[in-house]
């Protein structure tokens, strides 16, 4: 009796589902699959890692890189054991870990800084208003 009262809520819900007589459609494998992911793996793993889909028996996770990929493919016999403790045995045969980059949320626009009004004449540059007046002079020659 004090084991049913330890057991996680997950377990005991997915359970109840299962033994419900429910239209064919309301719940599926692959929903209640994906429900129970961040109970098996934890917090730390599940903001690195998600369940998204099932294809046929396999667990498809999408991982933030290959380091990831690594390190929960030598887990993943005992990530599935939680698995099947949590939604039952032969739902989730494998867990297929694929490299899916994090993806950017919303962000704000950043307002854009107004361009300061070129001078019309780069010789406009020139402080100095007799030098400004040399360099025109030059350049008025070299060109003609």
């Amino acid at each position: 009796m004090i084991e049913y009262l330890i057991q996680p809520t997950m377990e005991r819900a997915s359970k109840v589902i299962g033994k419900l007589k429910l239209p064919e459609g309301t719940t599926s494998h692959e929903a209640v699959a994906c429900a129970s992911w961040p109970d098996a793996v934890g917090k730390k793993i599940s903001a690195h890692a998600r369940a998204t889909r099932m294809v046929r028996s396999n667990l498809i996770v999408e991982v933030e890189d290959w380091i990831w990929q690594r390190q929960l493919f030598t887990l993943r016999q005992q990530i599935r054991r939680k698995i099947d403790e949590a939604i039952g045995p032969g739902i989730v045969e494998e867990i297929e870990f694929r490299v899916i980059p994090r993806r950017l949320g919303p962000q704000r626009a950043q307002h854009a800084i107004e361009p300061i009004a070129a001078p019309r004449d780069e010789a406009d540059n020139i402080q100095d208003p007799v030098l400004r007046t040399i360099y025109k002079a030059s350049r008025k020659r070299e060109r003609a």
